[in-house]
């Protein structure tokens, strides 16, 4: 029987973990679980450092960006006798099971501590990079790609009236699904991810050349996921206007895209996963699981395969930007 969880938010925030917190709380406390919440993501478990939460703390959280119980990455997990510290503290508290929300690398911490720890652990995906298996959607993907979109629109504003080439970055680290959603939404000349493979100046060049050639002079953006160039955008930007003579400016997101009030969809996303996760939790079935949803269907998903990156970008629209302007 569980009568107490833990639960913390770990490694980078995203919008929309607050109400999954939420959504968590409520669904236990109603259900008569106590709920621990670890500061600072698998920190507090070794700092001792945990609050209670009531649906009363919680109440009015789940519009706000961040964290309200904060995250971070923890050195500790991966020390050789981290994660047999991390259990052995989860058991003086008499935690039942230990709720995660974060990525791929929160469930490999998941995943070290499980042979040491006696109770169950469930991971939600809380990520902007979308990069986790077992879900259509990770939470704060979608506001992040709104974040990013309304960027790049300010952005196309002042190119087209300086006729500049812009070279946007955006988050995404070994995956492009940010930059192509990005890129495709916001009607991009050119995406830069990992699966269209390396940055090629010279063929980038001759596609600026070519548009503008057919359009005239004018604004020509390039989103660019973050680990495509390893001396980033502004170096990308200097290289290209160096070859094609072209003015070329570079625009860094950065954290603004893991920040602000989640969209309507992330919000819902977080609640139903955390409502999920509690109840797949009371029925048994989710040690060592993720909750997700695929194809509008709730579904767990076990946390030891979510990070082998089975996940494709969808193969239509990578196809479909990159013969956009080759034609």
């Amino acid at each position: 029987m569980i009568k107490r969880i833990g639960l913390l938010t770990s490694g980078g925030d995203a919008p929309g973990m607050n109400a999954a917190v939420r959504a968590i709380t409520i669904t236990a406390e109603q259900a008569g679980i106590e709920v621990l919440a670890f500061v600072r993501g698998f920190n507090g478990i070794f700092k001792h450092e945990y609050r209670r939460l009531t649906s009363l703390d919680v109440l009015h959280c789940g519009h706000l960006g961040g964290t309200i119980i904060k995250s971070a990455r923890c050195k500790e997990m991966l020390e050789a006798d981290g994660p047999a510290r991390a259990a052995e503290v989860l058991h003086q508290l008499d935690i039942d099971a230990l709720l995660v929300i974060g990525g791929d690398g929160s469930f490999r911490g998941c995943s070290a501590l499980a042979p040491w720890y006696r109770g169950q652990i469930v991971g939600l995906p809380g990520t902007i990079d979308n990069d986790v298996d077992g879900t259509d959607f990770t939470i704060g993907f979608a506001t992040a790609l709104e974040t990013a979109l309304d960027a790049i629109d300010k952005i196309r504003d002042t190119a087209d009236a300086f006729e500049r080439t812009f070279i946007v970055e955006v988050m995404g680290r070994h995956t492009g699904y940010l930059a192509l959603a990005a890129g495709i939404a916001a009607g991009a000349e050119q995406v830069l991810c990992p699966e269209y493979g390396a940055v090629d100046v010279a063929d980038l060049v001759k596609d600026i050349t070519k548009h503008q050639q057919r359009y005239g002079q004018g604004s020509y953006i390039i989103v660019m996921a973050e680990s495509m160039v390893e001396q980033g955008a502004i170096e990308l930007a200097k290289q290209l206007q160096s070859a094609s003579g072209i003015e070329c400016r570079a625009q860094i997101l950065g954290h603004i895209q893991r920040g602000g009030n989640p969209v309507g969809s992330d919000r819902i996303l977080a609640t139903k996963l955390g409502a999920y996760a509690i109840e797949q939790l009371l029925a048994g079935n989710a040690h060592m699981m993720m909750a997700g949803e695929t194809a509008g269907e709730l579904n767990l998903y076990p946390l030891t395969l979510t990070g082998l990156k089975q996940k494709r970008v969808d193969p239509f629209l990578l196809s479909w930007q990159q013969r956009l302007w080759q034609a």
